[in-house]
């Protein structure tokens, strides 16, 4: 793949608000490429600074003008992508005001998939499996202007406690007048 080819085709699906790639992705994006030469390509255009790889098996393109402050969320949804995520625990707490100090630099998401902890530039993504069934777990979040569904706040809390987190830092006050 040459690097106009690469603006060209990243370029066309930033206009449709995408801009975060798994390998699998890139494959389907460049079809005309060997999977070596895709690997090549790949590294050339990182070391060009036209992607960047947070994390391994994930690209991103970071000229994109759809790049918005949910990127570690775009970045989460593509490495667990084909299951069920949502943003849970202290991510969702924080947001909903029942835990005073934010979590800026890490991401909390209950998943179907594999549990997991991703330290990536933009923060770190930390995955926590759910065995919950899927018909439970879609009345458990709502979607939200953004990558990944939000947990409702009776959900977020549920999760801390099943899971045996830390409950000192909630504000049972905000859950309990929701």
């Amino acid at each position: 793949m040459d690097q106009s080819t690469a603006i060209k085709r990243f370029s066309q699906w930033d206009r449709q608000g995408r801009f975060v790639y798994t390998l699998a992705d890139l494959a389907k994006l460049f079809p005309e490429d060997s999977p070596r030469a895709l690997k090549d390509g790949l590294q050339r255009l990182v070391a060009e600074g036209l992607l960047e790889r947070p994390v391994r098996g994930v690209y991103l393109y970071p000229l994109a003008h759809s790049c918005d402050s949910f990127t570690i969320e775009s970045i989460a949804r593509a490495l667990r992508r084909g299951e069920y995520n949502y943003v849970s625990l202290e991510s969702a707490l924080s947001e909903y005001g029942a835990i005073s100090q934010a979590p800026l630099d890490r991401l909390t998401v209950m998943t179907t998939g594999r549990k997991g902890v991703y330290k990536t530039p933009y923060g770190t993504i930390e995955f926590v499996h759910t065995k919950r069934p899927v018909a439970e777990l879609l009345k458990r979040m709502k979607e939200v202007a953004r990558p990944l569904r939000l947990a409702t706040l009776q959900a977020a809390w549920a999760d801390l406690k099943r899971v045996g987190r830390n409950t000192h830092l909630v504000d049972r006050s905000v859950i309990d007048n929701e």
